[in-house]
C-alpha cells in the first residue's frame, strides 16, 4: 500500500507539472515566427547593405525585395519599410528597371515623415531620375469601387485615383463596374510624360440609348450660284502658304520650348545628384579614374542627352523665328507692292508705324 501510495504521488506530480508546461511551450511556440520573420528580415537587410556597398545591384536588389516580403508577411516586425522601399528602389534604378525604380521610390516618399532628411533628398533624385524614363499615369475612375485592367491586368486594388508607372508605348485602360458600361481608353505614352485620365463610366441604359443608329444626314450639294462665286486655286494660295507658315513657326517654337525644357530637367537631376555624391565623397575626379564607379557611365550619358537636347532646342528656336519672319514679310511685302490687304476673306491688314517702332496689325481670319 505504501509503494502504491508513492506511485500516485509521483504520477499526480508528473501530470501537473506537465499540465503547467504546455501553456508556456505553446505561448513560445506561437511567438516564435514574430521573432523569426523579423530576424529574417534584419538579415536580409543586412546582406542587402553589404551587396550595396560592395556594388553588387542585382544580390542587393533581390536582398531587400526579400526583406520586404517577410515585412509584409509580418506586420509586427519592428522594421520600417519606407527605406526599405527607398533602397530596393535605388538598387533598381541602378539595373535600369526604371518602371519598379520609381514606383518603390514613390511609395517610399509616401511616407516621407519616416526617413531623415538626407535620405529624403537622395530617394527623391532617384525618383525623378526613374520618372523621366517612364510614363506616370494619373486615373481617377467613377465610380471609385470600378474594377481596371491596364493591358488586361487587373490592378491590384480597388481605388478612385491611381498613380501608375508604364514602360513608354500604347497602353490601354479598361474600367466596368455592376450596372455600368465598360469603359475603354487608348493612349500612346511618351517617355518622361505624365498622361491623366478621367473615366465615367455610364450607367448601362444610357449607353445603350447613345448606341441606337441615328440618321446619316444626306449631303447638300452647292448651287450653281455658290460654286460660280467660289474662288479658283491661284486666288486662295497665298493664304494657304501664309497658314502653313505660322503652323511651322507655332510647331517649331512649341519643340524648341519642350526640348529646352527637357534640357533643363536633366540639369536639374545632374546638379541635385552632384550634390548627393558629393556628401557621399566623391570629387571632381572621380569619374575621370581609372576605377571610376559604374555610375560614372549614366552620368556622362546625361550630360550628352542635355547637351543634345538644349542644341536642339535652340536650333528649333532659331527655325521659328526665320519662319516667323518670312511670314510676316509675306504681308509686308503684298502690302508695299500692291498697295491694299491681301485678298482673304475675312482678314484686314493695317500698317502701324510710331516714332519708335513699325508693324503690321492683323485682324480676322484666314
Amino acid at each position: 500500500m505504501r509503494c502504491g501510495a508513492h506511485l500516485l504521488v509521483m504520477s499526480l506530480t508528473l501530470g501537473a507539472s506537465t499540465g503547467f508546461a504546455s501553456p508556456a511551450d505553446a505561448q513560445q511556440r506561437s511567438s516564435a515566427p514574430a521573432r523569426s520573420d523579423g530576424s529574417t528580415a534584419n538579415d536580409h537587410v543586412r546582406r542587402a547593405r553589404r551587396a550595396r556597398d560592395a556594388g553588387k545591384w542585382t544580390e542587393a536588389r533581390d536582398a531587400y525585395k526579400a526583406a520586404l516580403e517577410a515585412l509584409e508577411q509580418s506586420p509586427s516586425a519592428q522594421l520600417d519599410t519606407a527605406e526599405i522601399a527607398g533602397e530596393l528602389g535605388v538598387c533598381e534604378l541602378a539595373l535600369y528597371d526604371y518602371r519598379d525604380a520609381a514606383e518603390h521610390l514613390t511609395r517610399s516618399l509616401e511616407r516621407r515623415e519616416l526617413l531623415p532628411l538626407e535620405v529624403q533628398r537622395r530617394f527623391k533624385v532617384a525618383q525623378l531620375k526613374a520618372a523621366f524614363y517612364v510614363v506616370t499615369l494619373l486615373l481617377s475612375v467613377d465610380p471609385p469601387d470600378a474594377e481596371v485592367f491596364i493591358d488586361d491586368q487587373r490592378m491590384g486594388r480597388i481605388v478612385g485615383t491611381y498613380k501608375v508607372f508604364l514602360e513608354p508605348g500604347r497602353h490601354a485602360v479598361r474600367a466596368r463596374a455592376p450596372g455600368r458600361a465598360e469603359a475603354i481608353h487608348v493612349f500612346n505614352g511618351e517617355r518622361g510624360a505624365k498622361q491623366e485620365i478621367s473615366m465615367q463610366l455610364p450607367h448601362a441604359a444610357a449607353s445603350s440609348a447613345r448606341e441606337a443608329p441615328t440618321a446619316t444626314p444626306k449631303p447638300v450639294s452647292a448651287s450653281p450660284a455658290a460654286r460660280a462665286q467660289a474662288p479658283g486655286p491661284s486666288a486662295s494660295w497665298p493664304g494657304t502658304l501664309r497658314i502653313g507658315g505660322i503652323a511651322l513657326t507655332t510647331a517649331t517654337a512649341a519643340t524648341g520650348a519642350v526640348l529646352l525644357l527637357r534640357a533643363h530637367v536633366i540639369h536639374t537631376n545632374l546638379r541635385e545628384g552632384a550634390v548627393v555624391r558629393r556628401q557621399q565623397g566623391w570629387t571632381s575626379h572621380t569619374c575621370r579614374e581609372a576605377s571610376a564607379p559604374a555610375a560614372c557611365t549614366d552620368i556622362h550619358r546625361q550630360v550628352d542627352q542635355r547637351n543634345l537636347l538644349a542644341t536642339l532646342g535652340k536650333v528649333s528656336l532659331a527655325t521659328s523665328a526665320v519662319f516667323g519672319v518670312a511670314t510676316a514679310a509675306s504681308f509686308l511685302t503684298e502690302v508695299a507692292f500692291f498697295g491694299a490687304a491681301p485678298k482673304a476673306a475675312g482678314v484686314r491688314i493695317a500698317p502701324v508705324i510710331t516714332s519708335e517702332q513699325a508693324g503690321v496689325l492683323l485682324e480676322g481670319a484666314w
